[in-house]
């Protein structure tokens, strides 16, 4: 569920910055230090030396052998544990939650209450493919009145994912004979005046970690390829529930990295030739493509916020806790999180309304309320903006070309539109704190996570290898000391303390969409949405506006102001002249 230029950049820093004493130590120490340990294999000082090296301590050569019988014996205790089968399904038994002491949210239930939305004058003409871009909140309606039917609608959304899928290699698996026997459901009980609300009858797609009972969920990687769970994740119960029509499961990076998968890389459908952004990548690709009436991904650091803007959508990242990752490919048990990306505002609200909540399977979901108003005047709330980040260019990824005057110009237009919507935007900056540096959790929990693929060697099934690839990472990330994971989560603490102290003050921030509060926002758990403001070269940009923790309803109420106010959310691509342009590259 990482945004892969985070995770590059964290695992270069690692690279450059580990000792060249390290690297001088496991050439001296004995091979069983090279090796997955075991308690039967030689074990001597030398290998102390290299790990203190990498632990950044040194100890003296009298202190190093009084301790080589507990670093031997805690060996001893490793192998024993290493016996169990523990995957990621398994929660530490320790969790995180993203609240302070005494801040533990509250209030009345509101899971299945009918939220306010509008209904967009849209007819059904002839040709269904019209309907191809239209958003949740203008297709139920026609749903509804029986105008078109979900068993047409989903024919049509099949259609398209058939045509355009493998162009944008956004699709693992077409969940077709599901998909129309769904949709026959659906058409069924609306006639009979069954009507379970917004979402029934809209076709959807699921990025491929979700588990869908009987069907492949192959985590985008190679090893994985024909694994079939025998359970729904709750995110797809509750979808089903809804009456939702699941029609494809949506291509992700492997293991939830980038966006290339054992089939192939996913490609942006404003230019095939870009790629769509990572780990989400084929909920954002198929839901930017009107492939899919709307799509759910995953973020750990960064996977909903950035295939949505690179692919041009609006993509919600709930709170930490809102919504239950039962049946979801695990890569941090602290940090992943679930959410849709659609069309418009109004239909994330709708789709999160849906499946939050808990489930009696995910310890870290809290029953927080989901007060959505779309009529709270934007006076009342208090918004910041975060200065710096609107004045000076982010740094470029690789060999990008500088096109930040255009970007510059995009997110000041934006500021301006969200002012003439009624908005009061005070200029902020975030903590000053070394959130980057915390990354390392990331690859510490993802190692915990996979690590008997590692130890089995299938690891090297994965089609990427690069250093920079999970495969290293599981590797390296063994060497990450558990004092050093420990304390880190302490200095997370810290940050979350920094952030509640800025969020005292303001109801939501905006940011451009790669800001560093991106980092900062998913190690504290705070809620985003990305939302469209504008084109450079033909590329679609995009602002992040950011919430306190469990009120997603007033960031979806600032977005939808912006929405009301500028028409960059109803801009659609052009697909027959996209793949022209890339069959002539």
């Amino acid at each position: 569920m990482n945004n892969p230029s985070d995770n590059d950049v964290s695992r270069r820093r690692f690279l450059k910055t580990v000792p060249a004493a390290v690297a001088v130590g496991l050439a001296a120490a004995p091979a069983a230090a090279q090796q997955p340990a075991s308690s039967t294999e030689p074990f001597d000082a030398s290998a102390l030396k290299a790990a203190e090296a990498l632990d950044g301590v040194h100890f003296t050569d009298g202190q190093d052998q009084m301790a080589l019988k507990g670093a031997a014996n805690q060996l001893a205790e490793y192998e024993e544990l290493r016996k169990l089968s523990l995957d990621g399904a398994t929660e530490p038994a320790v969790t995180f939650r993203p609240y302070l002491v005494g801040e533990a949210p509250s209030g009345p239930s509101t899971r299945h209450a009918k939220l306010k939305v509008s209904r967009p004058a849209v007819k059904a003409g002839s040709a269904l493919d019209d309907l191809a871009f239209a958003p949740i909140i203008a297709l139920a309606p026609l749903l509804e009145s029986r105008q078109v039917s979900s068993t047409d609608l989903t024919k049509m959304y099949l259609a398209r994912l058939k045509k355009y899928g493998p162009a944008l290699q956004c699709v693992i698996t077409l969940t077709e004979d599901l998909a129309l026997a769904q949709a026959a459901e659906a058409d069924r009980e609306i006639r009979a005046g069954r009507y379970r609300g917004p979402l029934h009858g809209i076709p959807w797609g699921g990025k491929d970690l979700l588990a869908t009972k009987g069907i492949r969920t192959t985590w985008g990687a190679k090893p994985y390829e024909h694994q079939v769970p025998d359970i729904d994740a709750t995110v797809v119960e509750r979808l089903r529930d809804a009456g939702a029509v699941l029609v494809a499961k949506l291509s992700m990076g492997a293991l939830a990295q980038g966006a290339t998968w054992y089939g192939g890389s996913t490609r942006n459908p404003w230019n095939v030739q870009k790629s769509s952004g990572g780990s989400s990548a084929g909920p954002g690709a198929a839901t930017g493509a009107g492939l899919v009436g709307f799509s759910i991904g995953s973020e750990t650091l960064g996977s909903i916020m950035g295939p949505s803007s690179q692919c041009g959508v609006t993509g919600l990242r709930p709170t930490y806790g809102r919504v239950s990752r039962y049946g979801a490919m695990t890569l941090n048990w602290t940090m992943d999180k679930l959410g849709p990306m659609a069309r418009s505002v109004e239909d994330c609200a709708l789709v999160l309304n849906a499946i939050y909540g808990s489930d009696a399977h995910d310890p870290t979901v809290v029953d927080a309320p989901f007060n959505w108003n779309p009529d709270l005047p934007l006076s009342s709330l208090k918004i910041a903006y975060i200065k710096s980040e609107f004045e000076k260019a982010p740094a470029r990824r690789g060999n990008e070309p500088d096109t930040w005057p255009q970007q510059k110009a995009v997110l000041d237009a934006a500021l301006d539109d969200l002012r003439r919507a009624g908005a009061t935007l005070e200029p902020v900056e975030l903590p000053d704190f070394p959130a980057r540096a915390l990354e390392f959790c990331s690859d510490a929990e993802a190692g915990a996570a996979f690590d008997e693929l590692t130890r089995s060697g299938r690891v090297n099934e994965m089609v990427q290898q690069g250093p920079n690839d999970w495969p290293n990472t599981f590797r390296y990330a063994r060497f990450i000391p558990a004092v050093e994971y420990l304390r880190a989560q302490q200095a997370r603490r810290l940050l979350m303390r920094q952030m509640g102290a800025l969020m005292a003050h303001y109801d939501v921030f905006v940011s451009p969409s790669r800001s560093a509060g991106l980092t900062i926002t998913n190690f504290t758990g705070h809620p985003s949405i990305a939302l469209k403001c504008g084109f450079v070269n033909g590329m679609p940009q995009a602002i992040m506006i950011t919430g306190r923790l469990y009120e997603e309803a007033a960031l979806l109420r600032v977005g939808l102001a912006y929405e009301q106010a500028t028409t960059w959310h109803t801009v659609n691509p052009d697909l027959e002249k996209t793949l022209k342009m890339g069959s002539k590259a």
